[in-house]
């Protein structure tokens, strides 16, 4: 009798703590084909091969731009990363980033007029990037792109890194706290 108490409370007390333990919060995932306006979303994503058009549109999460897929957002308002991969081109202008943005392997990109929270990387792109007029709050960073890079116009906090780009970068006016490295060591 006195071991099925027991095995009873301890049953019971484990059924408790389940009952009280906080459950992992699932943030949604909005999938944009088309255009979105002034909503808020919890985490965007333009799927393979979609082209999305956001204005005034607010992700209390991360945008997220697929393989071959396109992106332009204006007046937008990102808490946290846009990240694309194998993207065939993103335009983000007058927009806040609270955290990073990170184009990767993909094609064209024009970042101009917002405020990055974090580093704006251009990374092994084949077409032609810029990124023009834009508070960034950590690094710009342009890795390995063969389509040509302008950089005009940005303050950035952190460093300007630019390596291994064909051509290299061009543009000018940029005031960087941190160090110009490399390719734009002159601008």
């Amino acid at each position: 009798m006195k071991r099925s108490i027991t095995l009873i409370l301890a049953t019971g007390i484990a059924a408790a703590a389940a009952l009280a333990a906080p459950t992992a919060a699932h943030a949604e995932e909005t999938t944009c084909r088309g255009s979105i306006g002034a909503v808020t979303v919890d985490n965007l994503r333009v799927p393979q091969g979609a082209s999305c058009t956001l204005t005034g549109t607010r992700v209390q999460g991360t945008v997220k731009v697929e393989a071959n897929a396109s992106l332009t957002a204006r007046n937008i308002r990102v808490i946290g990363n846009v990240q694309a991969e194998n993207a065939r081109s993103v335009r983000l202008s007058t927009s806040s980033v609270g955290q990073a943005v990170q184009l990767v392997q993909g094609g064209s990109a024009s970042i101009t007029g917002s405020t990055i929270g974090g580093t704006l990387l251009f990374d092994d792109n084949n077409g032609k990037l810029t990124a023009g007029n834009n508070t960034i709050d950590a690094d710009l960073q342009a890795f390995q792109n063969t389509g040509g890079v302008a950089i005009n116009r940005n303050r950035i906090d952190g460093n300007l890194q630019c390596k291994e780009n064909r051509p290299a970068p061009t543009g000018g006016g940029n005031m960087v706290q941190g160090n110009k490295e490399d390719q734009c060591a002159a601008l």
